[in-house]
C-alpha cells in the first residue's frame, strides 16, 4: 500500500488556508493515555492533527498563518528517558512527513503565538467533538488544554473543527486510493474468514484470524475495537467482548475494519454458524435486500431529510414483512432498528462530513441496516462502504458477498 507524501498534507494545508481567510489556527497532536499504572495505550493521533501534518507522534502542535499563508510545527520537550523509552520524532523527519520546514521548539511556539495575539483578533482551534457528553468515556485532553492556554493569550478563542470537517467530507483521488487499498484487505480477510467459519468455535478465533490477517498484511490492526457477535450478542450493537462460545444453528454479526495509511474501513456480515433456521434466513434476507435499495437510492444532490425519510419507508416495509410491526406508524420501529443508517468514513471510522444538507461527490459513506430481534436472539446488519461519484455511487466494498 502506497503511503501518502508530504504533497498530500500540504495540499490540506493549502484548504485550510482558504478557509481561514487571513485567521490563525492551532492544531495539537493528542498527547498519549494511561492504560495501566505506568504503562500507555497504543498512541492513534487526532485526525485533523495527521491531516494536517501526517505526523503519528505525541504532543506535537501545527500553528497555521492564514494571513502570512505559512505553517509551523511545534515539537514537544522529550526527555533523554522517555526518548529512549519511547522514541522521539527528529525534526529532520517531521519536515520530511509534513512537508513542513520550520519546526520549532516549544517555548518558542508560545513566544510565536504571543506575538500573533498583536495582529490577530482571535485564533481558532479544534475543540472535542460536538455532543461529547454523551460519549460515556473521557476525551484525550489535549484539546481541552489547547483551549485553555490559548484563552490566556487571545481575546477569543474560535472552533474550527466544523471548517476542517467541510474540508475532509470530500475525499481527494489519493485519499481515494488509500481507502480503497485497506477496504480490499479488509474484504479479503472476511474472505478468509468465512472459508474457516466451521473450523471456529469461540468468538475470540474469529477475531484473532482477523488480527493476524491485517498485520500480516501490513495493516496497522484493527480501526476500531472488532465485533464479533454471536447470537444474542448481536443484540448489543457495540458488542466488543468476543469471548463466548458459538452454537450451532446461531448467526455470527461481523463489524470489522483494518486501518492502513491512515484511514479506515467499516464492513459488516452476518453468517451462519451451521444450518440457518428459516426465520434467520427471513430475517437477513429483509436486511439484504433493504440495503440493496437503500443504497440505489444514493445520488449526488440528494437531501440528507430525503435520504432518511426513504430508508424509514424502506426500513419499515422489512419490519412488517417480518410481522415485527403492524404498520408504518407503529412505534417499536426503533425497538428493532435503533441506530443511524449512514455514517462518514475517512481517517475517523466515524468521519464528519460537516452537517450537509445534501449528499455531495466525493464523499464515503457506510450503508448498514441491521434488523435486532432480542426477544428471538437474532441480529443481523450488513455494511458497505460507498463512495458518492460525480452522477451516482461506487460501491467500494462491493466485490464481498453479502450472502448468509
Amino acid at each position: 500500500m502506497k503511503s501518502l507524501d508530504a504533497s498530500f498534507f500540504e495540499q490540506s494545508r493549502e484548504a485550510t488556508f482558504q478557509k481561514l481567510e487571513g485567521s490563525l489556527l492551532v492544531v495539537p497532536a493528542y498527547t498519549q493515555m494511561q492504560r495501566g499504572n505506568d504503562a500507555a495505550f497504543q498512541f492513534e493521533q487526532e485526525a485533523n492533527f495527521w491531516y494536517l501534518t501526517g505526523i503519528t507522534h505525541p504532543d506535537w502542535w501545527v500553528i497555521i498563518d492564514g494571513k502570512r499563508a505559512k505553517s509551523w510545527l511545534v515539537s514537544p520537550d522529550v526527555d533523554e528517558v522517555h526518548a529512549l523509552f519511547d522514541g522521539s520524532l527528529s525534526k529532520d523527519r517531521a519536515k520530511e512527513i509534513s512537508g513542513i520546514h520550520e519546526i520549532i521548539d516549544r517555548s518558542k511556539g508560545v513566544s510565536l503565538l504571543r506575538q500573533a495575539a498583536r495582529s490577530h483578533q482571535f485564533v481558532y482551534t479544534v475543540d472535542p467533538p460536538a455532543y461529547h457528553d454523551h460519549f460515556g468515556f473521557t476525551l484525550n485532553p489535549a484539546a481541552r488544554e489547547m483551549r485553555e492556554q490559548l484563552s490566556r493569550i487571545f481575546t477569543k478563542v474560535q472552533d474550527f473543527r466544523p471548517k476542517l470537517a467541510e474540508i475532509r467530507a470530500i475525499k481527494r483521488p489519493e485519499e481515494i486510493d488509500s481507502m480503497q487499498d485497506v477496504i480490499d484487505l479488509t474484504l479479503k480477510s472476511f474472505e478468509s474468514v468465512k472459508s474457516k467459519m466451521a473450523t471456529y468455535r469461540y468468538e475470540y478465533q474469529v477475531e484473532a484470524d482477523f488480527t493476524h490477517y491485517f498485520r500480516s498484511n501490513g495493516a496497522l490492526g484493527h480501526a476500531y475495537d472488532p465485533i464479533v457477535a454471536a447470537g444474542y450478542n448481536a443484540c448489543t450493537l457495540h458488542y466488543g467482548a468476543n469471548s463466548d462460545a458459538l452454537k450451532k444453528g446461531s448467526l455470527l454479526l461481523l463489524d470489522i475494519g483494518a486501518r492502513a495509511n491512515g484511514y479506515a474501513a467499516d464492513i459488516t456480515r452476518t453468517y451462519a454458524v451451521g444450518k440457518p433456521t428459516k426465520r434467520q434466513q427471513a430475517v437477513h434476507h429483509e436486511v439484504e435486500a433493504a440495503q440493496q435499495e437503500i443504497i440505489r437510492v444514493l445520488e449526488p444532490g440528494l437531501g440528507i431529510e430525503e435520504y432518511h425519510r426513504e430508508v424509514d419507508t424502506i426500513m419499515k416495509r422489512a419490519l412488517i414483512n417480518l410481522k415485527l410491526i403492524r404498520d408504518e406508524h407503529d412505534e417499536a420501529y426503533r425497538t428493532y432498528f435503533p441506530h443511524a443508517i449512514s455514517h462518514g468514513l475517512g481517517i475517523d471510522v466515524h468521519d464528519a462530513l460537516g452537517r450537509p444538507k445534501y449528499i455531495q461527490p466525493g464523499m464515503v459513506l457506510t450503508v448498514e441496516p441491521g434488523i435486532y430481534i432480542p426477544e428471538e436472539g437474532i441480529g443481523v446488519r450488513i455494511e458497505d462502504d460507498i463512495l458518492i461519484t460525480d452522477k451516482s455511487y461506487r460501491n467500494m466494498s462491493a466485490k464481498l458477498s453479502t450472502s448468509l
